[in-house]
């Protein structure tokens, strides 16, 4: 649905949701382990305004470092520099959001026997499969949520790209390595709207950023919900 109006939301999230909506409807909310649902919902709000700090300071100390360089000269160097941004972004994208993926396909493995609980990593297939399957999705199909983040939010160069996907990719990073699961949706919102605010406030678009935050909001609960009919259903079907 959100793809359709092009508004970006957390796949995190839809799976975070998914999972408890479905754990909940079979055996209620003793099976939830609380640890684990208050470490992520702390990154909630951690993550977007980490990514907001990370970005808008990247885009101070760049504009301080080049305040004596010509505005084509700037450009023409940091339209180098985001491929290298871009690919640091991707690599944390894959790090971060291409686990979790993989965490609940080995929890379905383990659950109907074609895994065990004690192996030191999931089969390869589900991990090429994952991989795969972001890469492609990237590629085919995210082009309305592309000019969302790119155009929509505010007007980015590429000095700005290249600060909100470093401060981005720091923020994901710094999660991978803590082993929590993030959005890299909020993280990258968070970055892009610290670059657009480093300017003025008007350049940010705060519409449209509002309509994101609804969506981040609405995306646990509504995948939740969703999972919890779906269970209901499979009862009725199996």
């Amino acid at each position: 649905i959100t793809w359709i109006y092009g508004i970006p939301s957390s796949s995190s999230h839809a799976l975070i949701g998914g999972i408890v909506g479905a754990v909940m409807a079979k055996a209620g909310a003793g099976a939830l382990i609380a640890g684990g649902i208050w470490k992520t919902v702390v990154f909630i709000f951690v993550s977007p305004i980490l990514g907001y700090i990370l970005g808008s300071l990247m885009m101070v100390l760049v504009a301080w470092i080049c305040r004596r360089t010509s505005p084509n000269k700037v450009d023409r160097w940091f339209r180098r520099l985001q491929l290298v941004s871009a690919g640091a972004y991707s690599l944390g994208h894959g790090g971060n959001d291409a686990q979790k993926t993989i965490g609940i396909i080995w929890l379905l493995l383990i659950a109907t026997g074609y895994a065990n609980a004690g192996d030191a990593s999931p089969p390869t297939w589900t991990i090429v499969c994952c991989y795969m399957a972001i890469g492609l999705g990237t590629m085919f199909g995210g082009w309305r949520i592309v000019k969302t983040m790119g155009q929509k939010i505010t007007k980015l160069k590429p000095v700005g790209g290249f600060c909100a996907e470093s401060g981005g990719a720091l923020t994901l990073f710094l999660a991978t390595f803590l082993g929590v699961p993030v959005s890299t949706t909020h993280t990258i919102t968070g970055a892009i709207v610290g670059v657009g605010s480093t300017q003025r406030a008007s350049a940010v678009r705060w519409g449209v950023a509002g309509n994101i935050v609804w969506a981040w909001v609405l995306t646990i609960p509504a995948s939740a919900f969703v999972a919890s009919i779906a269970y209901w259903i499979s009862l009725q079907l199996y």
